[in-house]
């Protein structure tokens, strides 16, 4: 994982993650049928970061370009509550929703990928993308995770925004269900 410098001051005050599908909850591939889109490929491992984030009172989103009952499904396992789909201009989600939630854009991290990403990653107080976003999404990117898109990269993120905020180990031993030593590297 790469990250500027005020990376962890900016995620520090982080209260809600919002995130693009294609690309970044998935590995953009789109499997079509003859009678639609029939998959799309989600990470265990995104899950639980995006289930770690709400036990620890981060809110999560989810604003794309397209619209697939299959997101409907994956949000509502995960208990996102805010999906905002076939956004053309995702600007206008992203108001609506600060202005429902309360929030100023520093409050709000955005994990994208791809071009139509930049204007939402060039308003969030912390900007995030996966490794194998287009060079231009890097650039504007506060953090850029180790992991490609659908393969751990919201995971990364999340980590760092609760071991940021010191609720990581709290996190780790409820799941331990005693307190283990913290890990290397924390």
């Amino acid at each position: 994982m790469e990250y500027r410098a005020d990376a962890l001051v900016r995620a520090a005050r982080i209260k809600l993650v919002v995130m693009d599908v294609d690309g970044t909850l998935t590995d953009g591939r789109i499997y079509i049928g003859p009678d639609g889109e029939a998959m799309k490929e989600f990470s265990v491992k995104d899950g639980m970061g995006i289930s770690m984030l709400h036990t620890a009172g981060v809110a999560t989103a989810i604003i794309t370009g397209r619209e697939s009952t299959i997101v409907e499904r994956r949000a509502a396992e995960l208990k996102i509550s805010h999906v905002w789909q076939g956004c053309q201009d995702k600007r206008e989600a992203w108001m609506q929703m600060k202005d429902e939630m309360q929030l100023a854009d520093r409050d709000i991290a955005y994990i994208g990928d791809d071009l139509n990403d930049l204007p939402l990653l060039m308003r969030a107080g912390l900007a995030c993308c996966t490794a194998d976003a287009q060079p231009e999404v890097k650039y504007v990117s506060h953090v850029i995770s180790g992991c490609n898109g659908g393969n751990g990269a919201v995971r990364d993120i999340a980590e760092l925004v609760l071991k940021s905020q010191g609720k990581w180990q709290t996190l780790v031993d409820a799941f331990a269900g005693t307190k283990l030593a913290p890990a290397y590297g924390q």
